[in-house]
C-alpha cells in the first residue's frame, strides 16, 4: 500500500522556463504553416474547398492550433485533444506534435504512453478517411510510419526536458554557491569583528588602568606639587580621550562567545605602524622583494588604532602577493599626516595566468576566497576609512586603504 501511495505522487520536476514572445511565436508559426501545407495538400482536381472533409479538417485544426497556448498549463489535456483532432484534421498535425513534445518533457509516462498510442492510431484513421490522397501503403506501413513519427517526438521531448533539468540544476548550484559565499563573507566579518574586539579589550584595559592609577594618585596623595598634578591630569586626559576613541571604533562589535576567558587573558602587544620596517624585512627574508616608500615624518606618531589597521592591511597584501605572485616586486607606499588621513597603497604585478593580451584579468581566476581582504575592508570601515582592491589597467594588482588620522 505504501509503494502504491508513493507512485501516485508525481516526482518533482523543474518548472519550464517562461516562454518569450519569440519562443511562443515560432512554435505557433510552425504549427500554422505546417497545418496549412497539410490542409492544402489534400486537394486534387476532384476535391473542392467546400467539400465536407476539408471543411471539417479546417474547423477542427484551427482550435487545435489555438489550444497550444495552454499546453504548459494542461499538458496532458491539450496533447490528448490535439492528438485526437488529427484523426480528421491534417491541419492539427504539427500542433499535436508540439503539444506531445511538451507533454514528454514532463516525463509523466502514464499520460505519454496513451497519448502516443492514440497518435499512432490517429495516423491510421486519417489515412483511411482519405483513400484518394493515399500513396497505396499497406496498413502496417502506415502504423509503422505513425509510430516512427511519435517516437521521434518522444526523443525530442526527452532531450528538451533533460536540457531544462541541467539548466535548472546549474541555476540551483549557482544560487547555492552564492548563498555559501555570502555565509562565508558574513562569517569572516563576524570573525574580524571578534578579533578587533579582543585587541581593543587589551588596549582599553591598559588605558583605563593608567587613568585609574593617576586619578587615584591625585585623590589620595597630598604631597604632590602643582607640576606633578598637572602631569597626572594630562596623562588621565590623554588616555581617556584615546580610550573613548578606541571604544567608539568597536562600539556594537559583538565579542566571540566561544572565546570565553581568553578575552581577559594577557596578550602580547599588538603591532603598530612603527613595526612596519620589521614586517618589510621579514617579507624580504621570505623571498618577496619589497620597495618601501614612506612619506610619514614619524611612523611611531601614528595613533595605535590607525597603525594597527594599517599594519594589518600591509601584512595581508604582502601575504597575498607572496601566495599568488611569488617573486613579483611589491611596491609599498605609506603617506599621510595628522589631521588628514593615512594612505596605504600596495601594488604587485599580476601572475601570467591572470594577464592576457589586450586586457587584464581575462585568464582563470586566482584560487582563493578573498576572505582576508573582506575582513580588512570591514576593519577599515570600522576605523572610519575604506579599502579597495583589484587589478589595474597596468596589469598590476592594487590594494589601497585610507584611514582617518586625528590631529
Amino acid at each position: 500500500m505504501a509503494p502504491s501511495s508513493l507512485r501516485r505522487v508525481p516526482s518533482p520536476r523543474p518548472l519550464p522556463p517562461p516562454l518569450t514572445r519569440w519562443g511562443e511565436g515560432w512554435r505557433i508559426t510552425v504549427a500554422v504553416l505546417g497545418g496549412l501545407l497539410a490542409w492544402l495538400g489534400q486537394f486534387d482536381e476532384s476535391t473542392r474547398p467546400g467539400a465536407l472533409l476539408p471543411l471539417l479538417d479546417l474547423v477542427v485544426g484551427v482550435p487545435a492550433i489555438v489550444a497550444l497556448h495552454w499546453r504548459r498549463r494542461w499538458p496532458a489535456g491539450v496533447a490528448t485533444l490535439t492528438t485526437l483532432a488529427t484523426t480528421v484534421s491534417g491541419m492539427a498535425g504539427f500542433a499535436s506534435l508540439i503539444a506531445f513534445i511538451s507533454l514528454v518533457t514532463t516525463r509523466r509516462w502514464r499520460a505519454i504512453v496513451p497519448v502516443g498510442l492514440v497518435g499512432v492510431g490517429s495516423g491510421y484513421v486519417y489515412d483511411g478517411l482519405r483513400p484518394a490522397s493515399s500513396v497505396g501503403l499497406p496498413w502496417w506501413a502506415v502504423l509503422v510510419f505513425s509510430a516512427l513519427v511519435m517516437g521521434i517526438a518522444v526523443v525530442i521531448g526527452l532531450y528538451v526536458g533533460a536540457r531544462r533539468e541541467l539548466a535548472a540544476a546549474a541555476r540551483d548550484r549557482i544560487r547555492t554557491a552564492e548563498r555559501e559565499q555570502e555565509a562565508r563573507v558574513e562569517q569572516a566579518r563576524m570573525g574580524e569583528r571578534a578579533r578587533i574586539a579582543r585587541e581593543m579589550h587589551d588596549v582599553l584595559a591598559h588605558r583605563i588602568s593608567l587613568v585609574s592609577l593617576h586619578a587615584g594618585a591625585m585623590t589620595y596623595r597630598t604631597d604632590l606639587g602643582v607640576d606633578e598634578l598637572r602631569a597626572s591630569a594630562r596623562v588621565v586626559q590623554e588616555n581617556a580621550h584615546q580610550a573613548l576613541g578606541e571604544l567608539r571604533d568597536v562600539l556594537g562589535v559583538l565579542r566571540d562567545p566561544a572565546a570565553g576567558p581568553a578575552l581577559t587573558a594577557t596578550a602580547p602587544p599588538q603591532p603598530t605602524l612603527a613595526d612596519l620596517p620589521a614586517l618589510v624585512l621579514e617579507a624580504r627574508d621570505a623571498g618577496t622583494p619589497v620597495d618601501l616608500s614612506t612619506r610619514v615624518a614619524d611612523l611611531a606618531a601614528v595613533p595605535d588604532t590607525v597603525g594597527r589597521t594599517a599594519y594589518r592591511v600591509v601584512q595581508e597584501a604582502l601575504t597575498n602577493a607572496r601566495k599568488h605572485a611569488p617573486g613579483s616586486l611589491v611596491l609599498l607606499e605609506v603617506s599621510g599626516s595628522p589631521g588628514s588621513q593615512l594612505e596605504i597603497v600596495v601594488e604587485n604585478r599580476l601572475p601570467r595566468s591572470r594577464v592576457a593580451v589586450g586586457g587584464v584579468g581575462t585568464g582563470p581566476e586566482v584560487p582563493g576566497a578573498g576572505l582576508g581582504l573582506v575582513g580588512l575592508a570591514e576593519r577599515a570601515a570600522l576605523a572610519g576609512g575604506g579599502l579597495v582592491h583589484g587589478p589595474t589597467a597596468a596589469q598590476e594588482y592594487r590594494v589601497a586603504a585610507w584611514l582617518p588620522w586625528p590631529a
